[in-house]
């Protein structure tokens, strides 16, 4: 996730007296608004907990009223500050760091706790309405929209939440994976818009575990009406026989035989994201970029109008980070201009071309964040992997006397309709080129001419032995 502090306010207290607000961004969008002496007693904490030796710097007091000048480098400071706790491993994650960041949120946004309903969706466009508090946390949110599909304890950590926006055309964007720093309702609630919804959604790449979440009843519903709704939105590709193949799957209920074929498929458990820009293999070229496999997956559009197809391993990503840039004059902002910046991010990753060839790829996209959530999550499950472990997860209860308590009233998944009958004229792939350019993407080339991208110039032909910190 992206911190940032891209501007400050001038306020007023319940006493009249004005103070400087530092405004808190996650992904170019207002979290909370915070005063410096908050930020100065989060610090000392952190101090008194974890010690001077790994907490950062902090900015200073100043003993006179500072200067415009003077507010603009402590916002510099204090944003440098709250990028480097959040990207201490330890800090990071702390709940001291997590609590802070939930209240200041709820403050901010003038949301009293108490009892309301939230609406959570599946994949397939089924609400699930559960009774939560305003200041629930999402991990509290993800036990609740479990216990009313009665999700089995062991398989809920196998599900995440994600900020959807939906689109006109039908389609719908992934923003984020909501974080254990915020409060859905109040995230949701803040955005102000009924296009925006939460989706439960599985959180896992490798599809070995889908044999896990299959062997229990809502876990293979759940499974079977996001592959649908993947099918349906042209993210996994389907020809002729292969739908006709699913649909008589679908006609039997045969639930398992189809996510089977389908994992058969091209796509098959990938993200697709908006078209964006990337400078790969040269500059201003257009791409529709996938997360799937442990790899990112380019659709490219390049200036002589060929579209191209290639993938980058992540196993063979040396690193990557995200940068943004805010147009903000002299760091400050209106107080009563719009909670969302406009950010430009980037998502760039060294990648080993070849043996001894390392090369920046850049990716220019407002779910630049998302991807590199993705990244992260699937070399942290190649590690776990790798070391022998699993991920599941046992869900720690909270709610009452330490314990989650399921809730009586339990909501069935849906069975989603039979698939509709393939459109004739073009392949599924087209559907994700619609808002790229009018060029069919079924004429990807082969070809290994100088000229072409090919698949060794994507991957390299040299093959990392495992995967070890100086790979990643």
């Amino acid at each position: 996730m992206h911190f940032s502090i891209p501007e400050t306010e001038v306020r007023s207290d319940e006493n009249g007296s004005t103070y400087v607000a530092y405004n808190i961004h996650v992904n170019g969008v207002l979290h909370c608004r915070v005063r410096y002496s908050q930020l100065l007693g989060l610090h000392e904490q952190i101090k008194k907990e974890y010690g001077n030796n790994v907490v950062p710097a902090f900015p200073p007091k100043k003993i006179f009223t500072l200067t415009p000048a003077e507010v603009d480098q402590r916002r510099e400071q204090l944003e440098k500050y709250m990028q480097a706790v959040r990207q201490d491993p330890i800090l990071g994650s702390s709940e001291m760091f997590n609590s802070f960041l939930r209240k200041a949120q709820q403050e901010t946004q003038q949301i009293p706790t108490e009892e309301v309903q939230l609406e959570i969706y599946l994949s397939n466009g089924q609400k699930v309405k559960v009774n939560i508090l305003t200041s629930d946390q999402t991990e509290d949110v993800l036990e609740a929209v479990a216990s009313k599909l009665d999700l089995p304890d062991e398989l809920v950590g196998y599900f995440s939440l994600f900020l959807v926006q939906e689109r006109g055309d039908g389609g719908c964007t992934y923003v984020r994976k909501l974080q254990e720093f915020e409060l859905p309702y109040v995230s949701i609630t803040s955005l102000h818009s009924p296009d925006y919804r939460i989706v439960l959604r599985k959180s896992y790449w490798d599809t070995a575990y889908d044999c896990d979440v299959m062997d229990d009843r809502v876990g293979l519903n759940l499974l079977y009406a996001q592959t649908v709704s993947d099918i349906e939105r042209g993210w996994i590709l389907v020809n002729k026989e292969q739908h006709r193949q699913l649909k008589s799957l679908q006609e039997k209920g045969s639930k398992k035989e189809f996510i089977r074929l389908a994992q058969t498929l091209k796509y098959y458990g990938y993200i697709k994201f908006d078209p964006c820009i990337t400078d790969f293999p040269e500059k201003g070229c257009h791409v529709i970029v996938g997360a799937g496999n442990n790899e990112l997956n380019f659709h490219v559009k390049l200036p002589s109008d060929q579209m191209k197809e290639g993938s980058f391993k992540v196993t063979r990503m040396r690193c990557w980070r995200v940068t943004s840039s805010v147009p903000v004059a002299n760091g400050t902002a209106n107080p009563s201009s719009s909670s969302k910046c406009d950010v430009k991010l980037e998502l760039a990753f060294e990648y080993l071309m070849s043996k001894d060839r390392l090369q920046w790829v850049t990716i220019t996209s407002p779910q630049a964040i998302m991807m590199s959530i993705c990244l992260q999550s699937m070399v942290d499950e190649l590690m776990v992997k790798k070391s022998g472990g699993s991920i599941k997860k046992q869900m720690q209860k909270k709610r009452v006397n330490g314990s989650f308590q399921r809730s009586d009233s339990q909501q069935a998944v849906k069975s989603p309709p039979l698939l509709d009958s393939p459109d004739p004229s073009r392949e599924q792939v087209v559907k994700l080129s619609t808002k790229l350019s009018s060029v069919s993407l079924r004429g990807l080339s082969s070809s290994n001419s100088a000229s072409d991208i090919s698949g060794n110039d994507f991957h390299g032909n040299y093959a990392f032995e495992g995967i070890g910190d100086d790979d990643l």
